[in-house]
């Protein structure tokens, strides 16, 4: 039990499931151009053979393997399990009939590896939970640092004290399916995760048992698979502003934000990567504590996108991995 759980508990008793989605893979054309782009950002870069992982400030934690290749391409999908659960998923495979695999290409690892409904490599291992035990101090605005007696507080500071933002950790990602149904099913049934919300046919959000955000994974349609997005915890809208200023003035205009959610409730700014996806700066999610029980539902399609904001880009939904000869930079 955590600490920050407050008391709460953050294991759900005799329920099999995966507490976190513990890191992703990504071949990129130029590591280069990706280590430009994380960096810029606000995530660290660490070099391994032949690639580059991703931490977020001070963590040790990977969340992110970055590999080359001659296009992106989501690599693989790593997800932490309780020490004491690896052997009844290990059980729950053979049950199923699902077929286990090596690690891709150079990856280490000694967890169970076999490829979802949509071919994607999917690895279940021991790993310390690192999704949230507790909701999230998400602020609109940092703190004032100015003292309350004397002079009336300055709200906002000077652009030269302003800290370069940093992400705090991976909050979750959205994922091009081809059929969103069957892959809520395959990760409900093999993973243990459950649904939060969906858009029957469109898009699904998904929620880990044992405490975590609205949502660990999300499910988009599309003609094949692929990473629209990786979305990444900060603190305030003060920070998801400040993100995407310092994206734009180091090149990355294109993006989608600052706007609300109305499934999960965050607050997003999208900003594009060089090659048709995104980075998201993401808060003020709703949290689904593990004894809790959310239920998933059926929500309207003009709830799927968002309450507010800009209108998104018109290829904001199109899937470059499966079309990169379409990209247009």
């Amino acid at each position: 039990m955590s600490e920050h759980g407050k008391g709460r508990s953050t294991r759900r008793p005799d329920v099999l499931g995966v507490h976190s989605l513990d890191q992703f893979g990504l071949a990129v054309p130029n590591l280069a151009e990706a280590a430009r782009f994380f960096g810029d950002f606000g995530l660290d870069l660490g070099e391994r053979p032949k690639g580059l992982q991703l931490h977020t400030a001070g963590k040790d934690h990977s969340w992110v393997t970055l590999s080359e290749g001659p296009r992106k391409a989501l690599q693989f999908l790593s997800f932490g399990v309780f020490a004491d659960d690896l052997d009844r998923f290990r059980e729950r495979l053979t049950r199923f009939g699902i077929e286990r695999i090596d690690p891709p290409g150079a990856v280490e690892s000694n967890g169970l590896w076999f490829r979802d409904c949509d071919g994607i490599p999917i690895e279940i291992k021991v790993a310390e939970k690192t999704s949230p035990d507790a909701p999230a101090d998400f602020r609109h605005a940092p703190p004032l640092s100015s003292p309350t007696g004397g002079a009336p507080p300055r709200n906002s500071p000077f652009r030269g004290t302003v800290a370069r933002v940093r992400p705090e950790r991976l909050a979750h990602m959205l994922l091009f399916v081809r059929d969103v149904g069957r892959s809520v099913a395959f990760y409900r049934d093999v993973l243990g995760l459950r649904l939060s919300d969906e858009v029957p046919g469109a898009v699904a959000f998904l929620h880990a048992v044992h405490g975590s955000d609205h949502h660990v994974v999300a499910f988009a349609k599309s003609d094949a698979p692929g990473l629209h997005h990786s979305s990444w915890y900060v603190g305030s809208v003060q920070d998801m502003g400040q993100g995407a200023s310092y994206m734009a003035e180091r090149g990355y205009r294109q993006g989608w934000g600052l706007g609300r959610h109305v499934l999960g409730s965050n607050f997003f700014q999208y900003i594009r990567d060089p090659w048709g996806s995104y980075a998201e700066y993401s808060g003020g999610a709703d949290y689904i504590a593990a004894d809790s029980d959310w239920e998933g539902a059926t929500q309207a399609e003009e709830d799927a996108f968002y309450l507010w904001g800009p209108s998104p880009p018109e290829d904001f939904v199109f899937n470059y991995e499966a079309h990169p000869e379409a990209l247009r930079r």
